[in-house]
């Protein structure tokens, strides 16, 4: 341990006053008068938790919390009367559960962070800022992932500890890249459309799942493709059936969901392809057409408060300025998105009924070779945010698949792992923080912002050592 300099901060090795030596031994002097400086030095470390926490705490119910917002607006305005149920419970119980898990997310994250500013700080006064900079934000990170369990000690998050992996992943390749002796390794991580070969293999795997084995997704993930697939549970039923050369057990029921349209089939027991399962008296083209108009009706709501709420907030100053600039590519970003996501849509059954057209049979190998192309609708969306999609269906197409080996017993069930998703999401948030401390440039600078923002830690050209150095 290093000496104590005479303002009261831990000496590094080279005699300079550590950055964050900021927990000084008192002497005589001290205690009769003390700079100002000094106090405001001593006490900016504290405030840097208590900030983290408070921000945090902001981000994780602001989150939470406008998603909650918006499902309890739509269930609102779906039902009249608040006394009804849907899904078992009433409104009132739906609003007190989304004010729950919007305090234990907002606990979570504030908690995380408080947890990493407070033992990043702690670390740096005890052992030097200098001597620990390697090490110091892999620890703190790791540490601070246990406060997952604040959002429910029951409630696994197999997705999103999946997800934040995943990142890590990413940023610790780019630091591979840019890296003399990993790089060559690294190369073939830069290829310019890997974001959309990720979707195409993630969609084999989620479209095939939501058709074939919806329980492998999860619930909230599940409610979102049968809302966007645009089919009902009788016609996947139906779909699955032939695919598994399973005898049909449904076609009345389906017979009955066209009549109920307005629209009169009638379904060949021994048919071989299920268009007409599909999509009834209409041809594959007009469906596709029909289908892709009412996938855009349904997207629309999902992208405008996407793109309309950080246009409100980041930008709410340049909105004085120049609002037609800042709406106007809200309008077109909303556009774009909702776009993607309904040839997203359409196409997936687009893919299908051509490749059964083709072979004349629908099977499940048929089904995951049609739903792969089905990711190149992502190239409609901007650079930007392909990644940030296709990592996104890659860890749910993860969790499907484990899920799918554990059911037919070639591994254990995530549920048998205990909180293996608090060990998964430690050792990821360790990875971030690491490279968020050491690899900043590996980062975009709009998560760069939103970091510095939270954990208040500066980088390293706003050292406050060479600071000083430089006003001497």
């Amino acid at each position: 341990m290093c000496p104590p300099s005479e303002n009261g901060d831990v000496a590094t090795s080279d005699g300079a006053p550590g950055r964050r030596g900021r927990l000084p031994r008192p002497s005589s002097s001290s205690l009769l008068w003390r700079d100002p400086k000094q106090e405001e030095e001593e006490l900016s470390w504290q405030r840097r938790c208590v900030e983290a926490v408070v921000k945090g705490f902001a981000i994780g119910a602001g989150l939470k919390g406008g998603l909650a917002l918006f499902s309890i607006l739509v269930r609102l305005r779906s039902r009249r009367s608040s006394s009804r149920k849907t899904g078992g419970i009433t409104n009132e119980k739906a609003i007190i559960l989304s004010l729950k898990e919007t305090c234990r997310y907002g606990m979570f994250l504030g908690t995380f962070a408080g947890t990493f500013a407070s033992v990043d700080e702690i670390i740096a006064a005890i052992w030097g800022h200098k001597q620990t900079a390697k090490w110091r934000s892999l620890l703190a990170g790791l540490l601070a992932g246990p406060s997952m369990l604040l959002t429910g000690p029951k409630t696994q998050h197999t997705s999103l500890a999946i997800y934040i992996l995943i990142r890590a992943l990413v940023l610790a390749s780019r630091c591979g890249i840019k890296s003399k002796k990993y790089g060559k390794y690294c190369k073939p991580l830069t290829w310019a459309h890997g974001d959309v070969f990720l979707m195409c293999l993630s969609s084999s795997q989620i479209l095939s799942a939501y058709i074939l084995k919806q329980d492998s997704l999860s619930s909230s993930y599940r409610s979102f493709l049968n809302k966007h697939g645009g089919k009902d549970l009788v016609i996947l039923q139906g779909v699955k059936e032939i695919a598994c050369g399973m005898p049909f057990t449904n076609l009345d029921k389906i017979a009955n969901y066209y009549n109920s349209l307005g629209v009169e089939v009638k379904l060949d027991p021994d048919m071989k392809v299920p268009c007409s399962i599909i999509h009834g008296n209409q041809s594959c083209s007009g469906h596709f057409i029909s289908f892709l108009i009412q996938a855009y009706k349904r997207a629309l709501p999902v992208y405008l408060p996407v793109y309309l709420v950080p246009a409100l907030i980041v930008h709410r100053k340049g909105l004085l300025k120049r609002p037609y600039t800042i709406l106007g590519k809200t309008m077109k970003g909303t556009a774009r998105s909702s776009l993607f996501l309904s040839m997203y849509c359409a196409s997936a059954w687009a893919w299908t009924c051509f490749l059964f057209r083709i072979f004349k049979r629908c099977n499940i190998p048929m089904i995951v070779i049609a739903t792969f192309p089905t990711g190149l609708a992502l190239l409609i969306e901007k650079k930007s945010r392909r990644i940030e999609i296709s990592l996104y269906c890659l860890a749910r197409a993860i969790e499907s698949f484990f899920t799918c080996l554990s059911d037919a017993g070639y591994c254990v069930p995530f549920s048998k792992l205990g909180r293996s998703d608090v060990a998964v999401f430690s050792v990821a948030t360790a990875v971030i923080m690491h490279c968020y401390a050491q690899e900043r440039e590996v980062f975009r600078s709009k998560y760069l912002n939103v970091l510095d923002w939270v954990f208040g830690v500066p980088p390293p050209s706003a050292d406050p050592e060479e600071e000083g150095e430089k006003d001497k």
